[in-house]
């Protein structure tokens, strides 16, 4: 009676997940067409030669990322973060290098020569990873994709950014979904299973008697 009533629940959360999942791929649908749509408008409005891959950075960085975890039943859950500027890190390093300097000059004040010659080594490293900052690292601006199409650009095209942003979220989460799906119903199946071999049991029992 207990393992029937265990199954059952199974199924009840095996149902309810897919109806969840059919909402989900809905709702990502929609999503799609409506950011193709929205282009479909900024083109029309600026032009097929002004909203294409030509606009393209030459150098592009990923503004997210996605991160995956093992939970407890064996489902994979599908996180969307975003990523840390490369701007941030190389100041970081450079923040690094100016507390190491302080820690150098404090160590050899006895020894004015060798201070000079370090001290001039490290501000010209300093200043190397300064204009690789300013060379190879995006500003904040220049990382938003809308501005590789002008400074003013029409609303469809940032309705258009919203749209697809939003499919990454959403699609996180289908992921997820899906992987909590295929554990409910290896838990099925397995109290499947356990089920017929415990009847078939009982019966062999009931025929030996």
């Amino acid at each position: 009676m207990r393992a029937q009533t265990c199954l059952d629940e199974q199924l009840l959360l095996f149902m309810d997940q897919l109806e969840a999942l059919e909402e989900k791929r809905h709702k990502l649908n929609s999503l799609i067409e409506e950011g193709w749509f929205s282009i479909a408008k900024a083109r029309y409005s600026m032009g097929n030669k002004q909203v294409s891959a030509l606009q393209y950075a030459s150098e592009m960085e990923p503004l997210v990322y996605v991160e995956d975890s093992l939970l407890e039943r064996g489902t994979v859950e599908f996180v969307c973060k975003r990523a840390e500027s490369k701007s941030e890190e190389l100041k970081s390093n450079i923040e690094d290098i100016g507390a190491k300097e302080g820690g150098l000059r404090r160590r050899i004040n006895t020894k004015q020569k060798e201070t000079k010659v370090e001290d001039a080594s490290d501000t010209q490293q300093e200043t190397e990873l300064q204009e690789k900052t300013k060379t190879e690292s995006p500003t904040p601006e220049n990382r938003d994709p809308l501005k590789w199409f002008g400074i003013l650009v029409p609303q469809n095209l940032k309705q258009a950014q919203a749209a697809f942003k939003e499919v990454i979220t959403v699609s996180a989460e289908i992921a997820s979904l899906q992987s909590a799906i295929l554990a409910t119903r290896k838990e099925m199946q397995a109290q499947m299973k356990e089920k017929q071999d415990s009847v078939g049991e009982t019966k062999l029992e009931t025929l030996k008697e």
